[in-house]
This record gives structure tokens, sequence and C-alpha cells, in this order.
């Protein structure tokens, strides 16, 4: 057994192993793409592999004529992918280094398989999309690191393998990048990495390579080990999911579950939903001790100070902060039968507890996974990928899937068999459908009449030489909004642009100083500077945008006003702890001492766009490298 494994055993050391950071990620990429082999590779430059493992695996190599060990044995497991050297079903691989524990999950790569590759990769940190240097990016590697993108795996590693094959061209390398860069920039993904490697020859995998000298990145060993995953963990929206009710006895009654996400503490206030009855934390009881706080992945059992009628699938969260609770949503589902989906037929709703009766109402698109085009269709098909409307007999508490992955994901169960044939992402709230919103949903005064544009936008746009476009930068305070679209503005006006920059403080200070931070107040910000934005955008202007804008169904509303095609999201990220340490106004250190409350970032979460039409992470790229990709998307 390898010195790794032997040290991850060690009795002595079983609770610096239980310590340690585990890492779930899982591969995917296309056919004979090299997933398997490289998994195979990782474990024997490792060696995290057993001495009988690797003589049963030189054994098949040599009984099926192959000159080299075939490390893909060891995770292909089913006779049928051994006999077709392909991966059908979700292998589960565990290892350890001295300094992080692993959990992979090798996906298949076929597409009739996009099902399995969607639960692998469902509870990852982190993805590796391998791409075959001989055959450069194909369809499937792009399918997979758009499922990866709407599954909100907030890390993605391009491992570009079989570079033996092309002699360790770094040219080829590069236009492999570049191709997926540009492919990146329609997904919303903040954390990319590219790593040339060789699973066959172990290039690059585990120890750094002589054959590609020209690049001075890390392994991808190193890389899995250092890769920061804490900071994608929500802890600040508190959901107990229950499970069970334990009453032992009339002297206690108390209420389980796992902490979802967020933190807990005795003496908190929470609310009950759906009952929305409030109460407060009295102890935090588990099998050893009490405890003093709970955090996510805790299993748990709550006793509250007074006697409210709680059952299993309702939901314990922090008083003035409650999920969304409706029972009519939007979600993406991918379908996982062989059955269509059908509108109107009821099936099953598995939602954190909570099992309840569900139809689809309408498939509001398509998505063709390939182009990353919303198509018009009817039903969804085995593998398939859409936006739906949901009914639901109950109501569901729920939070967006890129703010909370627990409380915003679902399964749909066939009522009839009880096979699980759909997977879903809940969105922000239930929006409107495909079909044309009623001229009634507009503000307007009573007894007005609309008067048309004096001299169209057209016109202005032919005398200015350029289209109007609307810029609309999104982000938490700090990740470098205002600073990013300054930059963006002056070179644009040096250029010969008309412009506008409409930024937040600016408008707080005058058109909107009567209005708080709360939602609705939020909302009503948003609502009035996209109205200013669109008459700027009718004289012809180039208008930008800078707002936290942390409501997605806000922002929503602000692209409705503009033509299609014309506003442009672009969502500005970092680390929050990097967002922190700028702190360019001073407002965490105000939320860290107590002076405000709803910070976006701080104790208040920032619902990211779910298709930018860029996405700019400033802990990677500076300001001009920024500004550059921004005029690019103008361009």
């Amino acid at each position: 057994m390898s010195d790794n494994n032997e040290q991850a055993n060690n009795p002595n050391n079983d609770n610096k192993y239980l310590d340690m950071d585990l890492l779930r990620f899982t591969t995917a990429g296309s056919v004979d793409d090299g997933k398997s082999t490289l998994i195979g590779r990782l474990f024997y430059d490792s060696k995290s592999i057993f001495e009988d493992q690797m003589e049963a695996i030189e054994k098949s190599s040599k009984g099926s004529g192959e000159e080299d060990v075939n490390l893909a044995l060891l995770t292909d497991g089913l006779k049928a992918e051994r006999e077709q050297k392909i991966t059908i079903d979700v292998a589960y691989r565990y290892f350890a280094t001295p300094k992080r524990k692993f959990i992979i999950a090798d996906t298949p790569g076929h597409t009739q398989y996009t099902r399995n590759m969607v639960t692998g990769a469902s509870t990852a940190d982190l993805a590796v999309i391998l791409v075959d240097a001989s055959k450069g990016l194909l369809t499937q590697s792009r399918r997979h690191a758009f499922i990866s993108s709407l599954l909100r795996i907030p890390h993605l590693v391009v491992a570009v393998n079989k570079m033996d094959l092309v002699d360790y061209d770094e040219k080829v390398f590069n236009e492999i990048v570049s191709e997926f860069r540009g492919f990146a920039k329609k997904l919303n993904v903040s954390d990319v990495t590219y790593i040339p490697i060789s699973a066959l020859k172990g290039d690059n995998v585990v120890d750094k390579s002589e054959n590609t000298d020209w690049y001075n990145g890390s392994t991808l060993l190193h890389h899995l080990e250092t890769v920061k995953v804490d900071a994608d963990e929500n802890i600040i929206d508190f959901r107990l999911p229950v499970q069970y009710v334990i009453r032992p006895n009339q002297n206690f009654r108390g209420f389980s579950g796992r902490v979802a996400s967020g933190h807990i503490r005795p003496g908190d206030e929470i609310t009950v939903l759906p009952s929305g009855l409030s109460s407060k934390v009295e102890k935090i009881v588990t099998r050893g001790e009490d405890l003093d706080i709970a955090y996510p992945g805790d299993s748990v059992t709550l006793t509250i100070e007074d006697e409210i009628d709680i059952s299993r699938g309702d939901m314990i969260v922090r008083k003035n902060n409650v999920p969304t609770v409706r029972n009519d949503f939007e979600a993406y589902v991918c379908w996982m039968n062989e059955k269509p989906m059908e509108l109107g037929k009821k099936y099953i709703l598995q939602h954190t507890t909570r099992t309840t009766q569900v139809f689809a109402e309408e498939l509001v698109y398509r998505m063709n996974v390939d182009s990353l085009n919303q198509e018009d269709a009817d039903q969804l098909k085995l593998n398939e990928i859409g936006r739906v409307r949901l009914k639901s007999s109950q109501p569901i508490f729920f939070d967006a899937y890129q703010i909370n992955k627990k409380t915003g994901s679902f399964i749909i169960i066939d009522a009839a068999t009880n096979v699980t044939v759909g997977a879903g992402m809940m969105r922000a709230g239930s929006t409107v459908s495909k079909k044309p919103k009623s001229s009634s949903n507009k503000r307007k005064s009573p007894n007005v009449v609309w008067e048309p544009w004096n001299i169209p936008r057209e016109e202005r746009e032919k005398r200015n030489g350029h289209k109007a476009s609307l810029l609309w930068f999104t982000g938490i305070s700090g990740a470098g909004k205002s600073t990013i679209a300054k930059q963006v503005e002056r070179r644009l006006w040096e250029d010969g642009k008309q412009t506008m920059l409409l930024d937040g403080d600016q408008v707080r200070h005058g058109l909107n100083g009567d209005l708080g931070f709360s939602p609705g107040d939020r909302a009503e910000n948003i609502r009035r500077v996209g109205e200013t934005a669109r008459l700027f955008f009718e004289h012809g202007n180039i208008v930008l945008c800078t707002f936290v804008s942390p409501y997605a169904k806000d922002r929503e509303t602000a692209k409705s006003l503009f033509p299609e095609g014309d506003f442009k999201e672009i969502y500005i990220t970092c680390n929050p702890e990097t967002a922190h340490e700028r702190d360019p106004k001073g407002l965490y250190k105000k939320a860290e001492e107590g002076e405000i409350t709803g910070l976006t970032g701080y104790d208040a979460n920032h619902e990211a766009p779910e298709n930018p039409a860029i996405t700019i992470n400033t802990d990677e790229m500076t300001v001009d490298e920024s500004v550059e990709a921004i005029l690019e998307l103008l361009d």
C-alpha cells in the first residue's frame, strides 16, 4: 500500500484525517478524452493504489493485449465498461494526500448518458473538463461545461489531455485555450484554470513535466490540493428542513434535520414554514452534547421555547430571513427518462424533506446545450434541459439554486412507477412566461397618452456613428463595478462614442434620495434607474449602469424595458473576502461593527445572473484586462 494511504489510514492519524478538507470533483468531457485514465494516473502517481489492485490491473491489461497498463480499469468497474472500454455509470472513488481528502465522480462521455453526468456533478465543488489535444474542443466537452455552469460548480479545470500525441506543442494548447475562453464567456463561471497534461504518460498530473517547459502553472494535483472551496458555502441563510420530530417523553420535543445552509445559535429567533409562526431556539441537541452553534452539514435537533405544530417537510429558518414561499415557480429541468415530460401530467416533487404533487404548466424553452441557444419546444426528451414553469399542490420553500443548492434543487418522480424522471434547479421565483406581456403591466400615470419620440433612436444612432446599448454592471460592493465601468466609459468617450454613466451613489443623492435599502425600496430604485437609463438609451447613447442590484427579478424588470439584445448584463465578481479587504466605501467595516444590516455580500446575498453577457472575476483579471474584455463584447 502507498505511503499516502498508510498516512491516511494510520490509527494515530485518525483525527487529523477526519479534520482534513474535503474536495468533491467530477471529471467530464467527450468520449475517449481519457477521463478514467486520468483518475487512474492520479491514483498511481500519488501512490494511492493497493498492491493487489495494481496486480489485477496489470493482469487484465496483458489479457487484453495492451502494451501499457490500462489505468482506466481502476474506475471502469462494470463488465460492459471494460469490454467496450467506455464509462457508462458514474464511478465514485476516494483517496487522500497529506493536504486534502478527495471524492471523485468519473462520469460518462456519451451523449445518451448525460443524465449520469448531471447526477455525478450535482455535488461537485470542481469539474475537470478534459479536451483531447489531437481533436480539439468537441461538442460533448462544451455540453459538459455548460451543465457544470448550470449546476453552479464554482471551479472549472480545462485539462488539455493527450499532449503527447501533438508532441507537446504549445501552439495547440493555446488554440484550445483561446477557443474555450470564447465559449466560456457565455457561461456563468468565474474561475477557469487551463493545464496541459498527458494522463497516459503522467505529464503535469502529479509531477511537473519536462516536456512542457513553456508551461509555468501548477500540476493538476497541486491545483486540486490548493483550490479554495470554503468560500462557496452559504453560511448566511439559515435553513433547516425538518426530517423527523422526536418526542421520547412528555418533557422533550425536538425537531431533527441537517442544516442545509447558514448557522444558528440558542436564543436566535426563528420562523417555521409554512405556518409563519415564530419562536426562539432553546437548545441545539446532538448525540454527544449540546452545541453553541450549528453550521451547514450538521445533523442536529432543535428545541424551541414555544409549543408550535411542526411536522416533517416543514422548514425552520431565521426570522426576517425567509426563503421564497410559493407553489408556482420556474426551474431548469434535466429530463432523465425515456418517456418525454408531459405538460399537465401529475408527478411527485421531492424538495428537501417535503413531498408534494406537481405538474408542468409550460415549457418556456428548451436549451440547445451545444450552441446555448434557446429553442421553442413542446416537450423535453431524455437528457434534454429546459426552462419549465411548474405548479405544486402545496407551497414550496426555496431559494434560487445559484444562492443555495440545497434548497434550490429538487427531483421529479413518476407517481406510477416511483422512478426519478427529472432533476431541477430553481430560479429566483416564478417569472412571466414566454407569452407576450400585457401592456397593462407597465406603470404610467392616469389620463396620460404615450407621445412617440420626436427624433427616433435609429436617426440618432446614424448621426452618432454607433448603436445605442445598455451595459448593466452588477455585483457586491468592492467587486470593482464602478472602477471598471468608469474606465470603459473613458475608453468609449475617447473613441468618439456618446456615453452616459449612471452610478448607484449618484442617483441616491438626488433622484432616489427618498429610498432606503429594504427589498421594496431596492426594487423601486432599480425601476427608476431602468426608466432613466432607457431615456438616455433612446437618445442614442451607450449607457453604463453600476448598481449592486442584488435581486434577479429587479434586473429582469429593467431588462424588459430594452429591445432584445441591447441590454447586456455584466457580472463583476470576486471572493467575498477580497471585497471585504478592499471595502472602498467602508461599508463592510460598518456592518462588522453593527452600524448597518442587510449589506449585500456580508449578511445578505447577491443573486448572480444566470446567463450574463460576460462574467469578470477581479480576483483573476486586472482592470485593464476587464476593460478589454467588455470592449470586445461591445465590438
